[in-house]
């Protein structure tokens, strides 16, 4: 699957003042790391986001939002972000931030 690489430009953007920040092919698209934790990713044309496992819940039941499901059961922990929900980089940055708080939490693998 292709992925959309308008968006990965904004992230990549979004990203780069991250220290420990770098990019990864994974899941058929990109993945944005922190250290070499998973902060959020390209999935086709929506963002993937890696949050706390118990936020995924309450994230989920933002506007523009599904549980990722590459096996056919939800990933706790990732949520897709749709298009429609990214279109101005407000939101974007909100997103990314999410998944970098994160990542920033988790110990360094780099």
């Amino acid at each position: 699957m292709a992925h959309n690489e308008a968006l990965a430009a904004r992230v990549r953007m979004l990203l780069a003042s991250h220290a420990g920040g770098s990019e990864k092919s994974m899941f058929g698209g990109v993945g944005f790391l922190l250290n070499g934790n998973l902060a959020c990713g390209i999935h086709g044309e929506e963002l993937m986001v890696r949050v706390a496992p118990d936020r995924t819940q309450d994230l989920l039941a933002k506007p523009h939002t599904r549980p990722l499901s590459l096996s056919g059961r939800p990933a706790r922990g990732c949520i897709l972000v749709k298009p429609t929900g990214l279109q101005n980089d407000k939101a974007l940055a909100g997103w990314g931030r999410a998944g970098a708080d994160f990542a920033s939490t988790l110990p360094d693998k780099d």
